[in-house]
């Protein structure tokens, strides 16, 4: 690819991210905004396939299509694997998996609560 100034920024922007990413702070309230979103997006997907009662089903599909690649890509793919750092005891999974999993795990927790608001 060639060198232009958009490849530059994006590429100077990603490395920037990547190094402010690195403090386990800054990871940690990164992943827990992505739960809270997918927990948000749940409530957000449930009422709005609740008024158009034709979309249940897509909808139902799309999601277990979605939380099913975002699995795999976590916890089955080379994408997944955790990286170990020289002097770290446990490794990381790269940010980007982490926040598509935290993610994942908010939409799927969101979706329980929705259920279970709608059974009382």
């Amino acid at each position: 690819m060639q060198n232009t100034r958009l490849n530059t920024l994006i590429d100077r922007t990603n490395r920037q991210f990547l190094q402010w990413s690195e403090n386990p702070w800054r990871r940690l309230s990164l992943i827990i905004i992505s739960l809270l979103f997918g927990n948000f997006l749940a409530s957000a997907i449930a009422t709005t396939t609740g008024q158009r009662t034709e979309l249940d089903a897509i909808a139902a599909v799309s999601l277990l299509t979605i939380v099913e690649s975002i699995s795999w890509l976590t916890y089955g793919t080379v994408f997944g694997r955790r990286q170990v750092a020289p002097n770290a005891l446990f490794g990381q999974r790269p940010i980007w998996i982490a926040l598509l999993n935290g993610l994942k795990l908010g939409l799927v927790y969101g979706l329980f609560v929705e259920a279970f608001k709608l059974g009382s």
